[in-house]
C-alpha cells in the first residue's frame, strides 16, 4: 500500500512540475521569439502536408546554404496534447543562422487523437516536403529529424516501431536529434502520458527501443542535466538498444539545463551562454561529413 500511496504522490509531483514548466515556458515563447532576429530566413506558414487541419508546417527557408542543403524536420513537444510550431521561431531562425532550412510541424493531439496518429502525421509531413522539394526550393536528400521531449519519442517512432516500415525514406535521413526524449516508459499509471495512448496495449508494443534495427542513420540523445520530468534511463537505454545492433549512437548531457530550457537555450541570443546548440552543431557537421 505504501508503494502504491508513494507512486501515486510522485505522479502528483510529476504532473505538476510538467504543468508549471510548460505554463513557463508558453509565456517565455513569446518573449524569446519577440526577440529573435529574422534576417537570416524567408518564412512559409501554414503549408498544408495533409486535409486536417494540424496537417500543418511553418517553413525558414535559410538565406545562406550550407553545401548540400541540409533539412531539420523539427517536432515539438508538449506530452502529446499541446504545443503549437507558431512557438518555434526562435529554433527556425537559430538552424537557418547556421545554414541549414527548417520544416517546423503541427500533429495531431490528444486525447482525441492517440498513438500511432502522430507518427503518421511525421511520416506525411516528410513525404510532403520531398514530393514539393523543387517548388518549395529545399533538399530532402540530407534530412535531419529532431524532436523535443514528445517529439523525440515522436522522431525515433517514426523510424522505430511495429509501423516503420512504411517510412520510406529512411534512406534520406542523416541524423536524428532528440532532446529530453522518452524512449522506454510504461504510460499505464503516468498521468501526463496516458491520454496519448491506447491503454490496452502494453508498452512493449510502442516504444521505439523495443523496435531498434540495424541502419547508416546517425543518433544523438541529449539529456537535460536538471530533467525533472522525464527520466535520464530512457536516452541511456535507447543508445544500448541501438550500438546492440552495431547503430551509431551518441549521449550528451547538457548541464545548467531542465526539460523545457535545454530546447529555449537555442534560441540565438542566449545560445552561447550554454552547450546545446555548440554540442548539436558539432553533431551536424558529423553527420554531414559523409
Amino acid at each position: 500500500m505504501k508503494q502504491i500511496f508513494q507512486q501515486v504522490q510522485d505522479n502528483i509531483v510529476k504532473a505538476k512540475t510538467f504543468y508549471q514548466e510548460f505554463r513557463l515556458y508558453d509565456f517565455a515563447s513569446y518573449s524569446i521569439n519577440y526577440l529573435t532576429p529574422r534576417d537570416t530566413f524567408e518564412k512559409e506558414v501554414h503549408l498544408a502536408y495533409g486535409l486536417k487541419s494540424r496537417q500543418r508546417l511553418d517553413l525558414y527557408r535559410t538565406k545562406n546554404p550550407k553545401a548540400k542543403r541540409p533539412l531539420i524536420v523539427f517536432v515539438h513537444g508538449g506530452s502529446w496534447q499541446h504545443g503549437n510550431k507558431r512557438d518555434y521561431l526562435f529554433l527556425g531562425e537559430t538552424f537557418a543562422r547556421e545554414g541549414f532550412d527548417v520544416a517546423v510541424i503541427n500533429y495531431h493531439l490528444a486525447p482525441e487523437h492517440i498513438y500511432p496518429t502522430f507518427i503518421d502525421d511525421l511520416a506525411q509531413a516528410v513525404h510532403y516536403l520531398t514530393q514539393n522539394q523543387t517548388k518549395l526550393k529545399i533538399s530532402t536528400e540530407n534530412m535531419i529529424l529532431m524532436g523535443h521531449s514528445a517529439g523525440a519519442f515522436n522522431v525515433m517512432s517514426v523510424l522505430y516501431s511495429a509501423q516503420s516500415q512504411a517510412f520510406k525514406y529512411k534512406d534520406k535521413i542523416k541524423a536524428v536529434i532528440g532532446l529530453a526524449g522518452p524512449y522506454h516508459f510504461d504510460y499505464k499509471g503516468d498521468e501526463i502520458a496516458e491520454p496519448a495512448f491506447d491503454l490496452k496495449i502494453p508498452y512493449q508494443q510502442v516504444m521505439p527501443y523495443y523496435f531498434v534495427e540495424p541502419n547508416q542513420i546517425k543518433h544523438y540523445l541529449l539529456i537535460a542535466e536538471q530533467d525533472q520530468l522525464v527520466g535520464k534511463h530512457n536516452s541511456f537505454d535507447l543508445d544500448n538498444a541501438l550500438r546492440g545492433k552495431g547503430n551509431h549512437s551518441h549521449i550528451a548531457i547538457i548541464p545548467k539545463t531542465g526539460h523545457i530550457t535545454i530546447l529555449a537555450s537555442l534560441a540565438s541570443f542566449v545560445s552561447h551562454y550554454f552547450k546545446t546548440k555548440r554540442t548539436i552543431m558539432y553533431f551536424l557537421e558529423e553527420a554531414l561529413e559523409d
